[in-house]
């Protein structure tokens, strides 16, 4: 994993600055580390850029060192704030500047839209109730996402388009119902794949697939459509129906399930940024100073933490990673 900052645990810094930044570090933390947890099926990971042509693993870090103090100040005005829609018009100010810093980070690449959205509620979910209990502080952001934020563009989103067609509700959805797919989906399969064994690798790994198998995607329907969920949807449950990714047979359909996605462009990047509220809530929910390390970059080299990665400029594309919808 890319160094880690030191942080201060918010129970031993009970002040709202120090737990905001307590709760930015950990949503930072948990964007890179699921930037970096290797092999991910059609997805940016270090062993390349899966099915994108603009982002890689250097442009996913400098994204997410760009958006990391806008969750401070997110957490910050979430603190002893009440739930309304003032506090809503705040939070979603924060969150467009947080997507300004990320596009000029990236030179125009939409590497993380939609977890600016995620994280951030959860960030003042966390924030404004104090709470570490995942279904309440999913619940509260929830409630705060319903709240109507009438300052937001009426620019045509990605989302927009795949709702329009498809009727798949997106990053926006997912939120509105109090984020399910990782309280119910993703964090269960966390802790049973570490329950059983497994390394912390492929319990995260576990807990992607999990969430793939099910998540309507929109950066999967806007790319392929209906076709191209249904090969995402199935090839992660085929995943997890051979053994899952730690076992022989689950390890090389995890592989092969990369490599047709690779091959036909398809990236679930809805799945991803779920995948990262799933570690930000883990470690709130254990009171972690930090995301834990899974060795992915060392174990993808052969012990070796070394990754050759492209750096420099990557020029804009339309169908950037990730979901679609974010604070728009």
């Amino acid at each position: 994993m890319a160094q880690l900052r030191p942080i201060t645990k918010s129970s031993q810094q009970p002040s709202a600055l120090g737990r905001s930044e307590w709760l930015a570090e950990l949503a930072w933390q948990s964007l890179i580390a699921e930037a970096e947890l290797t092999p991910k099926p059609g997805l940016v990971d270090g062993r390349g850029s899966g099915s994108h042509s603009d982002l890689s693993l250097d442009l996913m870090r400098r994204s997410a060192d760009a958006i990391a103090p806008y969750f401070t100040r997110m957490a910050l005005a979430s603190a002893d704030a009440q739930m309304d829609t003032s506090l809503r018009a705040m939070v979603a100010s924060i969150g467009r500047e947080a997507e300004a810093a990320m596009l000029r980070a990236t030179s125009g690449s939409n590497a993380h839209k939609g977890a600016i959205w995620v994280l951030g509620l959860l960030i003042c979910a966390a924030s404004l109730s104090e709470g570490s209990l995942p279904e309440f502080v999913a619940e509260a952001a929830g409630y705060l996402a319903r709240l109507p934020d009438r300052a937001r563009p009426q620019a045509v989103s990605h989302g927009d388009v795949v709702l329009e067609l498809y009727g798949a509700t997106g990053a926006r959805g997912e939120a509105y119902v109090n984020f399910p797919h990782v309280a119910k989906i993703g964090l269960p399969a966390l802790r049973a794949a570490r329950k059983s064994g497994r390394t912390e690798r492929d319990s995260r790994l576990a807990a992607l697939l999990a969430i793939m198998s099910h998540l309507d995607d929109t950066c999967v329907l806007y790319r392929g459509g209906p076709e191209a969920q249904k090969i995402v949807h199935e090839g992660a449950a085929r995943v997890i129906k051979v053994g899952g990714p730690g076992s022989p047979k689950g390890n090389a359909a995890l592989i092969a399930l990369g490599q047709e996605l690779v091959s036909q462009r398809i990236s679930p990047g809805g799945s991803a940024d779920l995948l990262a509220a799933t570690l930000f809530l883990d470690a709130l929910e254990r009171g972690l100073e930090r995301v834990e390390q899974d060795n992915s970059l060392v174990e993808e080299n052969n012990g070796e933490n070394r990754v050759q990665l492209s750096r420099g400029k990557t020029p804009p594309h339309q169908e950037s990673a990730r979901w679609c919808s974010g604070f728009r």
